[in-house]
């Protein structure tokens, strides 16, 4: 009989006299489900290797194996999301979910891992980007793709948006000629790791509006130029305004002057997204509104330093911040900082 008790327990991912919190473990079905809710993060605690090889869209890569897993996985979760946990066969991610569970966060484990993912004929992928589904307040999915540094791609009722497309960074590299078309590129500013002829060449197709700044928009010889404080009706769920974007410190002046350079706030089937480019925290950021989902950006000398980025971020409020931009400065304190008030720091590969 003990065994037994044994054996429901683990399979139910109770408690046991070890004091281990609970966390659900749930069937493929159960699981794919949960992979749509955007408000669930999924998390593969393989290792790299073995997340290269297929992974399911989405997942963020935490290895369970190493030392410094819950150290990683804390800065890189919010414990306010359901985090979706696989590994190959689902003993590791039980072992995960347990220990994510101690700390307070909400663990469902897949049963089977990835193998039983597999077997039902579920899809995964090799594409290594992070994937963040957000819903409008219409109801449709908006899937937000990290690219590398500032450039981000947006799929939104069958539309491709990019923004700031840039095909190489250092060594990180993006394979825009295995992208849809774009039906809207982005460009904040002229500088080579926002604005890449050749990736927004790769892109364009006769459907595609390329909107930017005046600058840009003279050195491509095409676009819809947009200055500090247009905005445009795009399509009937679609709009966009040019927010300033501009550094304040002294002896930073030349990197980003006022007037020339925009973020963009996009508002797609009533969500708000702002994308800041190239900033610090600008007065003008006060008068945003209603902002979703902000991307801001973080090295000095060239945009905010962290303790400008919080003020920024205290500043517009959004529900979701991603800091982006941030090269090799350390953002994992963010959502910590940020906690109390109550904004949803998500890091992603925006190096």
């Amino acid at each position: 009989m003990k065994k037994i008790i044994t054996f429901l327990l683990t399979t139910l991912g109770l408690t046991t006299a070890c004091g281990q919190q609970n966390f659900e473990n749930a069937d493929v079905k159960a699981f794919a489900e949960l992979t749509e809710d955007p408000a669930a993060v999924v998390l593969d605690v393989r290792t790299p290797e073995e997340f290269a090889e297929g992974h399911l869209e989405g997942a963020i890569n935490i290895d369970q194996k190493q030392s410094d897993f819950l150290e990683k996985a804390t800065s890189l979760l919010s414990p306010d999301k359901k985090i979706a946990v696989y590994c190959r066969s689902g003993r590791r991610s039980a072992s995960a979910a347990g220990k994510l569970a101690d700390k307070g966060y909400k663990c469902v484990n897949l049963v089977g891992g990835i193998l039983a993912w597999k077997d039902a004929g579920l899809s995964i992928t090799t594409d290594t980007y992070e994937v963040d589904l957000l819903k409008t307040p219409g109801g449709k999915t908006i899937r937000l793709v990290a690219l590398l540094h500032a450039s981000i791609r947006l799929v939104y009722d069958g539309k491709e948006i990019e923004i700031d497309p840039v095909t190489k960074l250092g060594n990180r590299t993006t394979d825009y000629a295995s992208m849809p078309k774009a039906d809207y590129i982005f460009v904040t500013h002229e500088h080579q790791d926002h604005f890449d002829k050749g990736a927004i060449a790769t892109l364009t197709a006769d459907k595609t509006q390329l909107i930017t700044n005046r600058r840009c928009a003279e050195m491509l010889g095409y676009g819809k130029a947009m200055a500090n404080g247009d905005a445009l009706k795009l399509a009937d769920d679609i709009t966009v305004e040019a927010i300033p974007a501009y550094n304040t410190t002294e002896g930073h002046l030349q990197f980003h002057p006022k007037g020339r350079d925009n973020g963009f706030v996009l508002t797609i089937d009533g969500l708000r997204i702002y994308i800041a480019g190239d900033t610090e925290d600008i007065p003008e950021m006060s008068s945003l509104k209603d902002i979703d989902v902000a991307f801001l950006p973080c090295n000095q000398p060239f945009t905010m330093t962290t303790g400008q980025l919080l003020n920024a971020a205290r500043t517009i409020k959004p529900k979701i911040l991603f800091p982006y931009h941030y090269g090799q400065t350390d953002v994992s304190q963010i959502p910590t900082q940020l906690k109390a008030d109550g904004i949803d720091v998500r890091i992603r590969h925006y190096e």
